[in-house]
């Protein structure tokens, strides 16, 4: 396998996943009083970004990686109403 290739999947693995620490983190405290709400949003909306690029260059594991991170995202935004974020 190409060195770029695995490298990228690392990336990509990381980053799609990033997220999963801070919900487990919420769900066991039952607070989300930490968690930023620009955060989510921005990201979000950066995410979506990336997902509409991907979409242009008819990009698999650019839309992939990031619409799981998007995933994760709108699972932490209904956890941060859930649990009672700071707003």
């Amino acid at each position: 396998m190409n060195n770029w290739i695995l490298i990228g999947a690392l990336a990509a693995t990381l980053t799609m996943f990033s997220f999963v620490p801070q919900i487990i983190k919420v769900l066991k405290t039952k607070s989300a009083r930490d968690v930023s709400l620009m955060m989510i949003v921005q990201l979000s909306l950066g995410v979506s970004l990336w997902i509409v690029y991907g979409c242009y260059l008819k990009d698999a594991v650019i839309i992939t990686a990031n619409s799981v991170t998007l995933t994760s995202l709108v699972i932490l935004l209904f956890l941060y109403f859930n649990y009672g974020g700071s707003h």
